[in-house]
């Protein structure tokens, strides 16, 4: 009985011991490899995660040359998870390489800039966020001045004295939002703040053109014959700083239309002397002859000084116009014209001349012109646009320009019947008379 017991542990040590060595074994065979998967389907495996990464990086000098950069990526689909396997062989790494690259795209660091606005949604690509930066830092100064953004971002604007104007606040109406991010290389990345300042005013696709300027062109002649109005030429040719600038013959000028990517809005407290022109009036001179008439008493025109405040929106003047304050800086002068009625027996079909013709504005003082008849983001503005004195909130009344009775008026608005009046997008009332 001792025997058969002590034969019995035994046989257990013997089978613990021969249970042990056999894991042993088992353990020595397995081994630590990685699985490759590329947009979760796999795509290999490999015994060395870093040097499919480090291959990555070698291979791919052109796009480091191209971007100036030391790094590139993988795909941003890429996965490497490590794993434990009794698995003998392995994928070569180059073989894995060659399938990255024919089935997705190689990444670069860079900047994603996500522009959410109120009529579209897009983003931009960028290597570096100051890119981005810059071109927007030009693309406000196409239309604002860069004394007048600079007086701005550095607070230090200017009192007024007299007249002048300060700038209350700027923005851009787009969210903008900007992450960095790893991009593929096939998709648009911009590295030169020149070229995204040139995308943000004429779009992604512009149908770019130039004119040679010829003798005789003005920038007015040359925006309108290229269906551009003057300040529109002068976004796009930034070294003019006004429409008088003298152009020289033989140089080349952008005339390509402009479709702002982003809008930018300022608010402005200007004040400025506008002219009071004269009225006139006639009286009757019974010493004249019948048919002859003269200026007795000169026209002189006066000036008032308003203070206003409105906004400008991608270089264009809001048409609704907050009139805070209007002084008589110089009275003005009524022109008084004197009509001969003296009966002449030696002409008896002697008619009275008629008097000039000259247009009158068609609304209370105050009236500034917001817009002309000119060409506008590619099509032809076929009016004038008047703010009235009450500013577009207020209303103005609306005469007529010259001799005659306004017969009709349309502000594109069933309850709102008076000078500008927004609505659809459309501001003031078209006349007719």
């Amino acid at each position: 009985m001792k025997k058969t017991l002590i034969l019995i542990v035994m046989i257990i040590i013997v089978g613990v011991l021969v249970i042990f060595c056999n894991d042993k074994r088992l353990d020595s065979n397995i081994e630590t490899f990685y699985q490759v998967y590329l947009n979760g389907e796999t795509i290999g495996t490999i015994k060395d995660g870093t040097y499919l990464y480090d291959l990555i990086d070698k291979n791919q000098s052109e796009i480091k040359k191209k971007y100036n950069i030391d790094t590139v990526y993988p795909p941003t689909s890429l996965k490497i998870i490590e794993t434990s396997s009794y698995i003998a062989h392995a994928d070569n790494v180059e073989n894995v390489y060659q399938k990255l690259e024919e089935n997705d795209d190689f990444t670069i660091k860079g900047y994603v800039v996500t522009i959410d606005g109120e009529d579209h949604d897009y983003i931009i690509n960028v290597l570096d966020k100051e890119v981005f930066n810059e071109a927007a830092k030009t693309f406000v100064q196409a239309f604002l001045s860069e004394n007048e953004y600079t007086r701005y971002i550095n607070n230090n604007q200017s009192e007024i004295v007299s007249t002048g104007r300060i700038i209350q606040d700027m923005k851009f109406l787009e969210n903008i939002s900007i992450k960095e991010e790893y991009i593929s290389v096939n998709e648009q990345i911009f590295t030169d703040a020149t070229d995204l300042s040139q995308y943000l005013l004429f779009g992604p696709d512009p149908q770019s053109e130039t004119y040679e300027i010829k003798l005789g062109d003005t920038i007015e002649s040359i925006s309108d014959a290229n269906k551009l109005n003057v300040e529109e030429f002068l976004i796009a040719n930034t070294q003019y700083k006004n429409e008088n600038t003298i152009l020289r013959v033989g140089d080349k000028v952008n005339v390509t239309l402009i479709d702002p990517q982003l809008t930018f809005v300022y608010n402005l407290h200007e004040i400025s002397d506008e002219t009071v022109y004269y009225d006139k009036t006639t009286v009757n001179d019974a010493s004249m002859a019948r048919g002859t008439s003269k200026v007795t008493v000169p026209g002189v025109n006066g000036i008032d000084r308003v203070t206003e405040e409105y906004t400008v929106t991608n270089g264009e003047r809001s048409q609704e116009t907050n009139v805070i304050s209007r002084e008589t800086i110089k009275n003005s002068q009524t022109q008084v014209t004197a009509i001969g009625t003296k009966y002449n027996a030696g002409n008896p079909n002697q008619n009275p001349v008629v008097i000039d013709g000259d247009w009158a504005w068609p609304t209370n003082k105050g009236y500034v012109i917001t817009s002309y008849y000119t060409w506008r983001w590619g099509t032809h503005h076929d009016g004038i646009d008047i703010s009235g004195s009450y500013g577009a909130f207020w209303g103005s009344p609306i005469y007529a320009a010259a001799d005659g009775v306004v017969t009709y008026t349309y502000n594109g608005c069933a309850d709102r019947g008076y000078l500008g009046s927004s609505c659809g997008g459309a501001l003031g009332n078209q006349v007719t008379i």
